[in-house]
């Protein structure tokens, strides 16, 4: 695409429009974030340049392309191995490569970039997602360099033993999982492949996507300066968007620091911090433990074994929970032997019951050390252990003498939280005001305005498509027949609210298969801000109505 108002190419992020495979709006010249497939860029339906809005024309220009399909077999059988990667990201792989390879152009018209050192290749730069993964390996080469021995990058790129692991986000599992791979594959040395790929899903604010252009997001410099940092990185691993999207909610995050780090875990340290320095002085020396007590051990020590294997496999959500669910059967431990009542009676009983205790913060302090290393140090500092540095096993044979006491978190009050959620609101209308509207496309002829077919539709059924976030499959009614189509409004709508309504729909537009489904019209919706809403009748029409 080639814009002639801007007068430049217009490669991936710099043209927008429609996907020609899942019609999903927002789709960028690269690739589509709602299905996450790639495609030849000239195929993108009603493409709008991202500079001044308007609509760009085709111009040829020569590129050099990486032939996918040429490594269609040896990625198959690579990714056929791979049985312990996660669904979503596996799934997605072998469904690219059922529908076959397209080649991948490899070189971008911009004045910015990596020149392609090429004869004839003046004025070309090497795409984005062709240049930047190499950089994992000469960042290595540098860093060989720099401790003076520069040939140690090899012990890591040339062994088959390595493991590469890539930690992104989903939009970028095609890049990871087949084009690097493939340019590695290509290479002369037999370069290591990425070992896993734990890609996660997307995390919306607020139930919406988030959005740094209409200022919806969370800028961190900023929460840390209202907020520990720390309490930000829990909530993140509790709601982390592993297999599902998830939402990042500010009083979620309220009930979960405030129910979870202060109700559970700060008032189990509390308790039993205090009674310690009540009735043993600070001081506490293992003792022999009753059945109840080794229940209770065993119970502990297996969560403390799930996490250990858990961090392994990357689940950090999971770990999290299974955490604070250590500090859960420490308080319900507590509330069943009573100490404080206790010590009236059986000094021993109660040591036991302490120590008990003890043994499970500091198996929490081990396990959320991950995440919130600097408060599980300061845990750990006032238990009298040292900072972590790997992790520890189970020992029930330390003595403890406790050092200063204090507060180890602080709850958030509903004000505060408020506030927050005002200024998100406040700063996004803000922004909206001052962003420019979509410049009006160039006149049609009445001839062509005259060609499309809108009609009123009544909506009979909507299911999600499956392996999808944003389509949603309808079958409609439009007066003299039944039709099926896809529609991307499927984080906007729920299915079930869907039956009965009514909308305007385009009739005429060529059918095309989606995801398997034979999509034969499209439905019309007003996007504002980020939000679709159904283009729908003031009042009931019958199904076929024409719109004129």
């Amino acid at each position: 695409f080639y814009c002639e108002t801007d007068h430049r190419f217009l490669p991936d992020r710099y043209v927008e429009g429609i996907c020609p495979r899942c019609h999903a709006t927002g789709a960028r010249g690269d690739q589509c974030d709602a299905c996450g497939q790639i495609y030849e860029t000239t195929s993108l339906i009603e493409p709008r340049c991202k500079i001044c809005g308007n609509t760009p024309i085709i111009k040829e220009s020569t590129h050099w392309y990486l032939q996918l399909n040429d490594f269609r077999d040896q990625l198959a059988d690579w990714i056929s191995k791979k049985d312990y990667w996660k669904e979503n990201v596996r799934n997605f792989m072998l469904n690219l490569l059922d529908q076959g390879l397209v080649e991948r152009p490899i070189t971008r018209d911009l004045n910015w970039g990596v020149p392609v050192p090429l004869e004839g290749a003046e004025g070309k730069v090497l795409y984005v997602w062709f240049e930047a993964p190499i950089g994992y390996i000469s960042s290595t080469q540098e860093w060989a360099e720099k401790i003076g021995e520069p040939n140690r990058w090899k012990d890591y790129w040339l062994d088959p033993e390595t493991r590469l692991i890539h930690f992104i986000g989903k939009d970028n599992i095609i890049f990871h999982a087949l084009i690097w791979p493939a340019m590695l594959m290509g290479q002369d040395k037999a370069y290591c492949l990425p070992y896993d790929i734990p890609a996660n899903e997307f995390m919306n604010l607020e139930g919406q996507k988030i959005s740094t252009s209409r200022n919806w997001a969370i800028w961190v410099d900023e929460f840390v300066e209202k907020f520990p940092a720390e309490y930000l990185r829990y909530y993140l691993a509790c709601i982390a968007p592993e297999k599902n999207d998830s939402d990042f909610s500010f009083y979620e995050f309220q009930q979960k620091i405030n129910r979870e780090l202060n109700d559970v875990l700060g008032n189990l340290a509390n308790r039993v911090f205090t009674l310690i320095n009540k009735h043993f002085n600070g001081l506490l020396e293992p003792i022999e433990f009753s059945d109840s007590s080794l229940k209770t051990l065993e119970e502990a020590q297996e969560l403390y074994k799930q996490i250990d294997e858990g961090y392994k496999n990357y689940q950090v959500k999971w770990n999290t929970k299974q955490a604070m669910d250590i500090a859960r059967l420490g308080n319900r431990y507590f509330d069943e032997r009573k100490p404080w009542s206790e010590i009236k009676k059986d000094s021993n009983s109660v040591q036991e019951t302490l120590y008990v205790c003890l043994t499970l913060l500091r198996m929490v302090s081990v396990a959320l050390y991950p995440v919130m290393p600097e408060s599980m140090n300061k845990l750990r500092k006032m238990m009298g252990l040292p900072e972590l540095s790997v992790w520890e096993e189970i020992d029930l044979k330390s003595n403890y003498n406790l050092n200063k006491i204090e507060p180890l978190f602080f709850k958030l009050e509903d004000s505060v939280i408020e506030e927050e959620v005002k200024k998100l609101k406040q700063n996004a209308k803000l922004n909206s005001s001052k962003i420019n509207q979509i410049p009006i496309k160039e006149f049609i002829s009445y001839d062509d305005f005259a060609k499309i077919d809108i009609r009123v539709a009544t909506i009979l059924s909507a299911e999600k498509v499956p392996k999808t976030d944003k389509l949603l499959h309808l079958k409609v009614d439009i007066g003299n027949e039944e039709r099926e189509l896809v529609a991307g409004i499927a984080e906007h709508y729920k299915p079930e609210d869907l039956p009965g309504k009514q909308a305007l729909m385009l009739v005429n537009l060529e059918p095309r298969t989606i995801r398997g489904i034979r999509s034969q019209g499209m439905i019309l919706a007003i996007e504002s801000e980020g939000d679709l809403t159904l283009a729908v009748p003031e009042k009931y029409s019958p199904p076929g109505s024409v719109v004129k």
